[in-house]
């Protein structure tokens, strides 16, 4: 990323090409899994926002295929976090990088706190978040 995206807090995650792959439904995201190919790799990555969410939503497709849901916001800055390619890690977009790993705790950077990893359960072709289920 650029000193100028970063200075200005502009992720490199994009929302999904396929805006119907996901719905929200009593305080879950309903995530279907063969309309994003974003996710069909490991380190793929969207960002979920709107759609009556109450907050940002990131996924991440691990290094090892496993999912992962993150509440989509620093909590140094509050700005955006993309994934680390190859490094099972999430970065801010922001210019002070505070970094997480896929656990959600920091591990680098002037964040302290942790960033709310979402619970999550993988039905073959789908995934479903739960909002309401923030853990570290």
């Amino acid at each position: 990323m650029s000193i100028f995206t970063r200075l200005l807090g502009i992720c490199k995650t994009k929302q999904p090409m396929d805006s119907g792959c996901w719905k929200v439904e009593d305080n879950k995201v309903f995530l279907e899994l063969s309309r994003a190919p974003e996710l069909a790799a490991a380190d793929g990555a969207l960002r979920l926002e709107g759609k009556g969410l109450p907050f940002r939503v990131l996924v991440v497709r691990g290094k090892v295929g496993g999912f992962y849901a993150y509440r989509n916001k620093c909590t140094h800055m509050g700005r955006r976090l993309d994934p680390v390619p190859g490094s099972n890690q999430l970065e801010c977009c922001s210019v002070n990088r505070s970094t997480f790993n896929l656990d959600g705790r920091s591990v680098s950077g002037p964040a302290k706190e942790h960033v709310g990893v979402l619970a999550l359960e993988e039905h073959g072709k789908s995934l479903t978040i739960y909002l309401d289920e923030m853990h570290n």
